[in-house]
């Protein structure tokens, strides 16, 4: 007789596939459940979130260009915000509670549509301050992960339905509090978006304080490497298109060379600083996934900028800029210097040995300050010095094992010399009485 946990035998004698059902309890996966990877899912998620970047740092662009640069920036810092905090809080509950079930897929799916909706508003947001479409593209996504969350609650109970049940609640009650933007005058709502992403980044530490949730550590590594990754070729596409459009239109190819060489370096160099060290063995506890989770918005919106920078730079070059070569140089230098101080601070530190090692990301990003002033050379002068940090960090980084090695050889040669000088003197104890009786 067949048991009940045993799957019906085909007519070939292997166990039939197991049915799963469409719908299924959405409970917590293992911290240490192996050969983790992102799914097919949370990759198209990725990519359709990289279309609203691309949106951010389109009309980054024309903001800097047209001389609006404060403007712009503040602008770009909120949109950007929305962005990424959606993309971040669906990471993160993914990471804990992928059951990968038809509803999951399909919330998952509206909150797509909802970054798409928020992609469309985002040039009224820049041109007009009109923030209705990037609102409720927000409230698209926010409230499915609200769902989510409460699929959750349903599925537990005990510390981590009261977690769940604070999540859903935490991000309603912000969904309202953003209405501002929609509500208050122009002058008004740069102050409730500072006082509102205060409030959102408080609800998963509020939401967790007495159970946090069973987030994956090399899942989630691996989830923000590789959006990482999607937001630098993001850099390059754009840099690309205007480095082309540039040559095209306006035969600029000895103005732009520099340009473009520099940026390939920088590029090049975030992508190598960023994942020479393995950041998910330093993912352990609660305190120190927040700040590392949390930091990355610096990381995400620099690395985009840095493209905005880019075009930046080639439009000033080719005289369709109205701002001057060291304006230009700063929109593709402030970014990579932030990049690669926020990086340095989050994960490279970490695993940094010795004063010399620890300085080269803080230096790198002091002296691609000071290419600003370079004139028509920054670009290029700061791709230069990134990929020098990048020789200089991995040539360290080589030095440190060997001297480990000979320090280590020291030791034993040490310890080797003081045991031959024990059985020597014990040696001579035993040879001692012989001679004082001869």
């Amino acid at each position: 007789m067949t048991s009940r946990t045993t799957p019906p035998a085909t007519p070939s004698g292997a166990p039939a596939p197991t049915r799963r059902r469409p719908v299924r309890r959405l409970t917590s996966r293992g911290r240490d459940e192996a050969h983790r990877v992102a799914s097919p899912l949370e990759l198209f998620f990725d990519l359709c979130f990289v279309v609203a970047v691309a949106q951010a740092g389109v009309q980054l662009v024309h903001s800097v260009a047209g001389s609006h640069a404060g403007e712009g920036i503040l602008d770009y810092a909120m949109v950007f915000f929305a962005i990424w905090w959606a993309w971040m809080n669906f990471t993160w509950f993914a990471s804990a509670y992928d059951n990968d079930d038809v509803l999951y897929r399909v919330v998952t799916l509206v909150q797509i549509a909802g970054v798409l909706v928020l992609a469309a508003g985002v040039s009224r947001a820049f041109e007009d301050h009109e923030f209705l479409a990037v609102w409720l593209g927000y409230a698209i996504m926010r409230v499915a992960m609200s769902s989510q969350w409460l699929r959750v609650a349903l599925s537990t109970e005990g510390a981590e339905r009261t977690a769940a049940l604070r999540y859903a609640g935490g991000v309603l009650i912000c969904q309202v509090g953003w209405l501002g933007l929609l509500i208050l005058p122009e002058g008004g709502r740069t102050w409730l978006f500072l006082a509102m992403a205060v409030v959102e980044m408080c609800v998963p530490l509020y939401a967790e304080k007495d159970r946090p949730t069973s987030w994956h550590p090399h899942h989630i590594a691996e989830r923000y490497g590789l959006f990482t990754i999607i937001v630098l070729g993001e850099t390059i596409a754009a840099a690309t298109v205007a480095v082309k459009s540039g040559i095209d239109e306006n035969d600029a190819l000895g103005e732009l060379l520099p340009i473009a060489v520099g940026g390939l370096l920088i590029v090049f160099a975030a992508w190598w600083i960023y994942f020479v060290v393995p950041i998910h063995g330093h993912l352990r506890t609660s305190g120190q996934a927040f700040l590392w989770g949390y930091g990355h918005y610096f990381v995400f919106a620099s690395a985009a900028a840095i493209g905005a920078g880019l075009e930046v730079a080639v439009e000033q070059a080719i005289g369709e800029a109205h701002l001057s070569t060291t304006a230009a140089s700063a929109a593709v230098t402030l970014p990579t210097a932030l990049f690669l101080a926020t990086v340095w601070v989050l994960h490279a530190r970490h695993f940094k040995v010795g004063t010399a090692q620890q300085s080269v990301l803080p230096v790198t990003a002091l002296l691609v300050i000071c290419c600003t002033f370079l004139g028509e050379w920054a670009v290029l002068t700061a791709g230069l010095v990134a990929a020098l940090a990048v020789a200089t960090g991995t040539t360290l980084t080589a030095r440190t094992p060997a001297r480990e090695a000979r320090t280590a050889g020291k030791d034993a040669d040490a310890r080797e010399g003081a045991g031959a000088g024990k059985d020597a003197e014990s040696s001579e104890s035993r040879e001692a009485p012989e001679s004082r009786e001869g």
